[in-house]
């Protein structure tokens, strides 16, 4: 009966040395797993900020660009509008003078 006592209290020493070493590694797989949750959301909240900025940057630089263009195409259709008053200035009188002779001919 001793020699069945004894290794019938081996086989619990060996059974609680096995559950302890389950036990050990569930708390360390959780532990990977609840730093891994921590790394990407970490990972996650900097793309998000990294996003926005350079989304940011982007539509300022866009708005610039754009701004330009338009102050471009204003001061460019000034010239434009001086330009054609200038030719209609110069033809001003042949197109009296079409339209008289158009209305009213001699």
């Amino acid at each position: 009966m001793t020699t069945e006592r004894s290794l019938l209290q081996k086989i619990r020493e060996k059974e609680l040395e096995i559950n302890i070493q389950v036990y050990d590694a569930r708390r360390e797989a959780e532990e990977i797993i609840a730093r891994a949750r921590k790394d990407a959301d970490a990972i996650l909240k900097k793309a998000e900020a990294e996003a926005k900025t350079e989304a940011e940057g982007l539509a300022r630089r866009e708005m610039e660009t754009m701004t330009g263009e338009i102050q471009a195409m204003r001061s460019g259709g000034g010239d434009e509008i001086r330009t054609l008053k200038e030719k209609g200035g110069r033809n001003l009188g042949r197109a009296i003078e079409q339209i008289e002779n158009d209305v009213a001919p001699e």
